[in-house]
């Protein structure tokens, strides 16, 4: 189907996210910072990034707001992750240029459904 970038700092969370988007035939590319995120997806230009925002370092928001700034990576969507369910949080990660927003604990009907949008499918 599509290859997913998935940026995510707690492996446990990466692992179980990773799984379950397999079943639906996705290939899987991993990042677990912001910096990882930019590089990887500039190199391996996946068709849609799922960016977690409490990232150490550099910040999924950050992150999210360089991928959109560059030419080579602005057009790729990308789904903002985080446990911050308030209007602010997703009202940031918009503004940050994130193209959808979903909550943890992740609800894989609606991400599903969010990506396929994303994707075109």
């Amino acid at each position: 189907m599509a290859t997913i970038l998935l940026v995510e700092d707690d492996e446990m969370i990466r692992e179980m996210v990773q799984q379950t988007l397999e079943l639906y035939d996705h290939t899987i590319l991993n990042a677990g910072s912001g910096v990882e995120a930019i590089e990887r997806a500039g190199a391996d230009r996946p068709d849609l990034i799922l960016m977690d925002v409490g990232l150490p370092v550099m910040d999924g928001y950050e992150a999210t707001q360089r991928l959109k700034a560059d030419p080579m990576t602005r057009a790729i969507p990308i789904i903002a992750l985080t446990a911050a369910a308030g209007q602010e949080d997703r009202r940031r990660a918009l503004a940050a240029g994130a193209n959808e927003y979903e909550t943890k604990p992740i609800d894989f009907d609606r991400l599903m459904s969010k990506m396929d949008t994303l994707l075109g499918i």
